[in-house]
């Protein structure tokens, strides 16, 4: 018995050398050197946020994370980098021209967020979605060179703004590219949009909630992330319903829609 033993564990230590010869040869095992969120650093819990996409402005002391638009300097706290991830800025339409066939067309017309005025990103084949997902990176490498820790991805839900030419699966197979390049950047990826996905599922590791006490979505951002949600408020009965119920848990703040550098900025 005791020869069968060991024998035995001869042929596991073989084995054991073996698959680690392997792996340095192949570089290395599957995954290694590509952060995972256990390697981001996450979203600061107990302090207050602000939110500065329409310009920057001085950072209040008891504020302890910002968002910015990715174009802007980081502010020197957990600094958040605002990315248009899934339609196009209003003032980036140029650069999108010579990429007509990565914007989505109904009737060869782009397809308008009317709100916005912005164009929805096609999303329809996984051949798009990998070379909208390679541009994004692009951006992302860049907020993580200029000093961001995490992205928030705006847009989630615009195909429900697509005239029924994109599907909620679409978005988030391309989601899930997203946070992929995220995570390769170092950085923490932020769900903007679609209150009621868990985006845990994803790989999401925090969320923006636009209005969610207005539209009483606070509570189904916070099942999935706990406290790791950043509620904006633009109305100021629904900031202080926000404050009332959510302000002991989540950082809100009040902006004007424009989110100016001179505009309301008020915190719970």
């Amino acid at each position: 018995m005791s020869l069968l033993v060991g024998l035995l564990v001869g042929l596991v230590a073989r084995l054991v050398a073996l698959a680690a010869g392997l792996a340095l040869l192949s570089g290395g095992p599957a995954g290694a050197g590509t952060p995972a969120a256990a390697d981001v650093e996450p979203l600061p819990v107990g302090t207050h946020a602000d939110y500065q996409l329409g310009g920057v402005r001085s950072v209040p002391s008891s504020v302890g994370i910002v968002v910015r638009d990715r174009r802007a300097e980081p502010a020197g706290r957990y600094d958040v980098c605002y990315v248009n991830a899934f339609q196009t800025q209003p003032d980036e339409r140029r650069s999108w021209r010579g990429r007509r066939h990565l914007v989505l067309r109904h009737e060869g017309r782009p397809v308008r967020d009317e709100a916005w005025g912005e164009w929805l990103l096609d999303l329809r084949t996984p051949a798009k979605r990998r070379a909208l997902a390679r541009i994004v990176g692009r951006w992302v490498d860049r907020c993580a060179a200029d000093g961001f820790e995490a992205v928030e991805y705006d847009n989630l839900d615009s195909f429900t703004r697509s005239r029924g030419l994109l599907t909620r699966r679409q978005a988030l197979a391309y989601a899930r590219l997203l946070v992929a390049e995220a995570h390769e950047a170092g950085l923490a990826a932020g769900q903007k949009n679609l209150a009621g996905l868990d985006g845990t599922r994803l790989g999401f590791d925090f969320a923006v909630a636009e209005e969610c006490a207005r539209y009483r979505e606070c509570g189904a951002y916070a099942a999935a992330y706990g406290r790791r949600v950043v509620a904006v408020e633009y109305r100021r009965r629904d900031f202080r319903r926000a404050c009332r119920h959510w302000g002991a848990r989540l950082p809100v703040v009040l902006r004007d829609r424009a989110v100016s550098p001179t505009g309301v900025r008020r915190l719970c």
